[in-house]
């Protein structure tokens, strides 16, 4: 069975990943954006691609509070491959959800997917945004 999730801030995933990645380009990806608590679990949105997990739910990669332009730069890492057949998962902070939107929005022409949580039906549904409504 293969390893459907990678961890970007573990610099050993990183280069995983970017293997993977090249080896691999029609696979879909789905960007988790911070890694959920323990009492949450994603694995449902792997049917959608390969999760990948771009910072951890604590410590100082985590906190936008102090400064703002490291982790833009972090970010604008994390996202750097994301395609517009990828997805991303919105958990965590909201600035990091905000930041995170924006840089994928820049890269992709405003034409992103996210998915979003359906709690009656217990299951992903994937988003089409088209921000420019430029086709």
């Amino acid at each position: 069975m293969k390893n459907k999730i990678f961890e970007l801030y573990k610099p050993k995933s990183l280069a995983d990943f970017l293997q993977f990645y090249k080896e691999n380009p029609e696979e879909n990806f789905v960007y988790v954006l911070q890694e959920p608590p323990a009492n949450i679990n994603v694995l449902g949105a792997s049917n959608f691609g390969y999760l990948v997990i771009c910072l951890p739910n604590y410590g100082p990669d985590s906190q936008i509070i102090f400064s703002s332009s490291p982790f833009v730069f972090k970010m604008r890492k994390n996202l750097r491959d994301f395609r517009k057949q990828d997805y991303l998962l919105l958990t965590g902070d909201p600035a990091v959800i905000g930041i995170s939107c924006a840089i994928v929005s820049d890269q992709t022409n405003g034409q992103f997917n996210l998915l979003k949580w359906d709690r009656r039906e217990a299951k992903y549904y994937p988003i089409n945004f088209d921000l420019y409504q430029k086709g």
